[in-house]
């Protein structure tokens, strides 16, 4: 059974917007506009996810997703000594998307950190629903991995369709996939997490720490 939930809204981490932003922290210009566009911005974010856990289907070699076997490198390791595991949609609504919209002829730099606002929390959202569903599996003695999405690795952005469908993200979020696999609102994720036996000390949500790009402008600071 898909389940909803709507999240309480994660603290905000702005020197991860500033990063976002390309901006420097202490620049008094950048952090007042920052300060600005997240007043106008914060009040109309909806946080949600749905979500579902499945059990790991191996054909050989192969993961078997949604009824088709998929081959994926990224795939199978993200998986590695898992038989369950976690398949999720979030959104954080329509409000940055429409706040870009408004202000990107007129004013660029407000778009800028609508953006930035914006990709800091779903990220959030990702990271404190993932570390939620974590907690809660500590009962089991289980943990969930790092998580993981289409256009990861060798992860194709195809599977963006099956996921869709298994979760059924225009009914359950208002999330909807165009024929070019772009999401809309823009400011979602999908996303998958093996579970594991064991439990986390420390629960990190994020891929960064298996990337192989270390210098990535995006990269998670520790």
């Amino acid at each position: 059974m898909i389940g909803v939930e709507r999240l309480a809204a994660p603290p905000v981490r702005k020197k991860e917007i500033l990063r976002y932003a390309s901006a420097r922290a202490g620049n008094p210009q950048a952090e007042a506009l920052m300060e600005e566009c997240l007043a106008a911005l914060l009040p109309d974010l909806r946080y949600q996810v749905c979500f579902l856990r499945l059990p790991v289907l191996r054909q050989g070699k192969e993961i078997v997703f949604g009824g088709q076997a998929v081959v994926s490198k990224t795939l199978s390791a993200a998986l590695t000594g898992c038989e369950e595991f976690l398949l999720f949609a979030a959104t954080v609504g329509v409000a940055p998307d429409r706040l870009i919209a408004q202000s990107g002829a007129v004013a660029p730099s407000k778009a800028l950190f609508y953006q930035a606002i914006g990709a800091e929390r779903i990220e959030a959202l990702c990271d404190a629903f993932a570390a939620n569903y974590n907690k809660a599996m500590q009962t089991e003695n289980k943990r969930l991995l790092p998580r993981i999405s289409p256009g990861y690795g060798d992860l194709s952005l195809s599977l963006q369709k099956t996921i869709f469908a298994m979760l059924d993200c225009p009914r359950k979020i208002g999330l909807t996939l165009n024929d070019s696999l772009m999401m809309s609102p823009s400011k979602s994720v999908t996303a998958l997490a093996g579970i594991a036996p064991g439990k986390a000390a420390a629960f990190r949500g994020d891929t960064c720490l298996k990337c192989g790009f270390p210098d990535c402008a995006y990269r998670t600071e520790d």
